[in-house]
């Protein structure tokens, strides 16, 4: 096996890139039908040179940003992403600071009797990063058959990035995605090492829909307001939440969901299997 993977799979992969899929003109006298390196370091924004260091493997640990930009360059689909960033061989990732606790992925006992007696309404725990810790029934239903709750642990910040079903969950995709990255600088800030390792892996394998929001200032979370959600056994729902902090030391809030119009309150009567009128609408 080459000891030189993350080179190997550069050059095959900007191999495989035609000049035509990559938006440029083939020009004359082409050995191969990939992409010249000039080609692929100019639309990465980087250096010929380091281009040629990264492939014959004398440079091992380019950054993320320059990983996310040579995916986006290359169009590399999700699985190749991932792919790539298991490549990275980085050693600032490899010391989590030890003075920083781990993002908690479970809910104290009265929380979760709170989840269990909110019932049909949506409702869920997340934590610093982003990663769910508990949830409501209602937020189950609602949730699940759109593919939030898939991974281990189920995380809304890599759902909105990663999984392909968020474009479509979420007709405001861009104004979701804003959100979901401004929720990272309330409770932590960037020196986290936990929020740093995940900026490194979305850097990757979302490339600058993710690392431009990341970079970005004066991004805020709304505390409260609404949004559209298309669910596939309801159709569109019109919600309004709330995002409840819990106490500080846990580094979790919750986001509660209310039905924004009398539509919505139906479809999510019907979604909880309780009688009409369970969930009312409320204001937002």
């Amino acid at each position: 096996m080459s000891d030189n993977e993350l080179g190997a799979f550069l050059r095959a992969r900007r191999e495989a890139l035609t000049p035509a899929d990559a938006g440029l003109p083939a020009g004359p006298r082409r050995r191969t039908p990939g992409l010249r390196r000039t080609e692929l370091a100019m639309l990465a924004g980087i250096s010929v040179e380091y281009l040629a260091r990264l492939e014959q493997g004398r440079d091992r640990n380019p950054s993320s940003q320059v990983l996310g930009a040579l995916s986006d360059a290359l169009q590399l689909p999700l699985d190749a992403r991932v792919h790539l960033r298991r490549l990275l061989k980085s050693q600032d990732h490899q010391h989590m600071c030890a003075a920083a606790p781990a993002p908690a992925r479970t809910v104290r006992p009265t929380v979760r009797a709170l989840l269990d007696r909110l019932g049909p309404t949506p409702a869920v725990v997340t934590n610093a990063v982003g990663e769910v810790a508990g949830y409501s029934e209602g937020y189950a239903l609602l949730a699940g058959p759109l593919g939030m709750l898939d991974g281990d642990p189920p995380s809304l910040l890599r759902y909105v990035f990663t999984d392909p079903r968020a474009r479509t969950a979420y007709p405001d995709w861009d104004r979701i995605a804003d959100q979901q990255v401004a929720a990272l600088y309330l409770p932590v800030t960037r020196s986290d090492p936990y929020v740093a390792e995940l900026a490194r892996e979305l850097t990757v394998i979302a490339g600058a829909v993710f690392s431009e929001r990341f970079a970005a200032t004066g991004l805020m979370r709304a505390r409260s307001g609404r949004e559209r959600l298309v669910h596939p056994e309801v159709g569109e729902l019109r919600l309004s939440y709330e995002v409840l902090d819990l106490p500080e030391a846990d580094g979790q809030s919750m986001t509660v969901q209310l039905p924004a119009d009398e539509a919505t309150s139906a479809a999510l009567d019907r979604l909880v299997g309780r009688r009409p009128g369970t969930l009312r609408a409320v204001g937002g």
